[in-house]
């Protein structure tokens, strides 16, 4: 019996109804709440998706489609995916996926851009994931901090959002480095750093190789009850020379460069929909409340973000004299400070090379804890946060390390069984 039909049609020209499409290569993705299949196409093909039940399946018509029998072989058995099965049809061809379960099926065309061409994009959706999934778990238990009235308040909660992922790769090295492969890694490094130190807690927005959509990321993050939402990126310019990490917060009017314009347009494009719905809200209401919220959160975010900058530039090049302003959809949060932090510059080769090394990875996640740490002091006088670990840069001194993490030198000393003020660079030290 059928359970649910979904028709998605994109009209042909006449002379484009009379070609056959072509399905190039079929791609797989599990996310936590859908998983992905991209078919590549010549061209846009009319289509029709449904879900049956009895057994369970989702089936594709493809509408003068030719598709060859290894592709289908080899589309991974992934999430509810048992089987794939394939028939050719006098108008096209019918693709059906046997399913463990009933769920429901989304789909939806996608024109071509600079690293695809047409395609149609299936989410069958399992609705496992959970923002409660994406956090980070403790091995121990914490203890609620208290404010001074003596009312117990959480942990300072930070959502870490590794950008694009899955079929989206962000940009691409001279050497065919992955933006998605690098800030995942960063992000799990930066993730473990932060449920290092006693007070803070992390999200991950993204744990694995799948694409969440820039409304999707806010949504996850204020379901966390983040307090700080950390986006990261490691894009690319025309200019291969140009180099350095970059720290970006949103813009309520014009984007402060011509590089931040094409950053926040590369990555906006990245995703059908961004930014904040207030549907519910008579419009002029809703603009003012967007420009109430924006004018706070982007004020915070500058200061996080200045806090951040300074800290990278301790570990490598830093690009611009200050934070850059951008309409980046996924900073359109109202109720957390948000900022978008580009890593470094995958079409420089040198910085390509950097950011595939584990140590400059942990350096560039160290240099944000550190920041992450100031910020979170600084708003939270309550919370005590201790733990974590700093790695000794060349002109460092005991002194101004102790001063940076709000701890004393004798505390220093102390916990790194340190005799006296010398420091060698590369060292890692125990903050107290």
């Amino acid at each position: 019996m059928r359970a649910a039909i979904l028709s998605l049609t994109l009209l042909l020209t006449p002379a484009a109804a009379m070609a056959e499409v072509v399905v190039e290569a079929i791609r797989t993705w599990q996310g936590p709440e859908h998983t992905r299949v991209v078919f590549d196409l010549s061209e846009p093909v009319r289509h029709e998706l449904f879900v049956l039940d009895g057994p369970d399946r989702a089936v594709v018509d493809l509408a003068n489609t030719q598709l060859s029998d290894e592709l289908v072989d080899g589309i991974r058995d992934e999430g509810p995916i048992e089987r794939v099965r394939t028939g050719q049809r006098d108008d096209g061809v019918r693709i059906v996926f046997d399913l463990d379960r009933a769920l429901k099926a989304e789909g939806f065309a996608v024109a071509p851009n600079s690293q695809y061409g047409d395609r149609l994009v299936v989410d069958l959706l399992t609705g496992e994931g959970s923002t409660e999934g994406l956090l980070v778990q403790r091995e121990r238990e914490r203890t609620p901090v208290k404010t001074a009235n003596g009312t117990p308040r959480g942990d300072f909660v930070v959502a870490i959002d590794a950008g694009h992922g899955g079929e989206d790769p962000g940009a691409i090295g001279p050497a065919g480095t992955y933006e998605k492969d690098i800030v995942l890694s960063v992000a799990k490094r930066l993730a473990r750093r932060v449920d290092a130190v006693d007070g803070l807690r992390p999200v991950l927005i993204r744990d694995g190789d799948y694409y969440v959509g820039l409304r999707d990321r806010t949504r996850k993050a204020r379901a966390a009850n983040a307090d700080l939402f950390v986006s990261l990126h490691a894009d690319a310019f025309t200019d291969r020379r140009v180099k350095g990490s970059s720290v970006f917060v949103l813009s309520r009017n014009g984007a402060s460069s011509e590089m931040a314009r094409m950053l926040a347009r590369s990555e906006n494009a990245a995703d059908r929909i961004g930014g904040v719905s207030l549907g519910d809200k008579d419009p002029q209401v809703a603009s003012v409340l967007v420009d109430l919220s924006r004018a706070h959160t982007v004020e915070e975010s500058l200061a996080f973000g200045k806090v951040v900058k300074s800290e990278l530039s301790a570990v490598g090049d830093v690009h611009g004299k200050g934070v850059e302003q951008a309409g980046f959809a996924v900073l359109k949060s109202l109720d957390m400070p948000s900022v978008l932090v580009e890593l470094a510059f995958l079409s420089n080769p040198e910085e390509e090379r950097r950011l595939k090394s584990a140590d400059y990875q942990r350096q560039l996640a160290g240099g944000i804890l550190n920041g992450i740490r100031e910020y979170a002091g600084s708003e939270r006088p309550d919370l005590r946060l201790a733990g974590g670990e700093y790695t000794v840069e060349r002109g460092d001194t005991l002194s101004e390390i102790a001063a940076r993490h709000s701890v004393s030198v004798q505390s220093l000393r102390s916990v790194n069984n340190l005799p006296g003020n010398q420091l060698h660079a590369g060292r890692t030290l125990q903050l107290p």
